[in-house]
């Protein structure tokens, strides 16, 4: 028996970048004609999913190259599950991992086909 999956909300918040958190950008000094590294905006990215009868919930795209391990979120009181990623400015696509089973963001308003018949969902950061 299918178990109802609630809505998720997903928010970016500009961050600071960091040195631990931003990526390099090569630019070319005008002074010395050398590269110089500097930091592109880095994206705190809020996702959240109501699934209060699951055991583990993973948040899954190419933002992890779709590691079903690597986005672990954790599940509050009300049972929502909640992760915050960092991302970079750009469009991402992901799914839901729930207890071994891919689930799409029923609240996403932006869906595209994938190669299995089914959605992704889309984010723009």
């Amino acid at each position: 028996m299918a178990k109802k999956q609630g809505p998720i909300k997903s928010e970016s918040k500009e961050k600071t970048p960091t040195k631990a958190n931003a990526p390099a950008k090569k630019e070319i000094s005008s002074k010395t004609k050398t590269p110089i590294l500097a930091k592109l905006s880095v994206t705190s990215t809020k996702f959240e999913f109501s699934a209060p009868d699951a055991g583990e919930v993973y948040l899954a795209g190419d933002f992890n190259n779709w590691d079903t391990q690597a986005s672990p979120m954790k599940k509050d009181k009300k049972g929502t599950w909640k992760t915050t990623l960092s991302l970079n400015p750009g469009k991402y696509e992901y799914r839901y991992f729930i207890d071994g089973n891919w689930v799409s963001d029923l609240s996403c308003p932006i869906c595209v086909p994938n190669e299995f018949g089914t959605t992704n969902c889309v984010i723009e950061v």
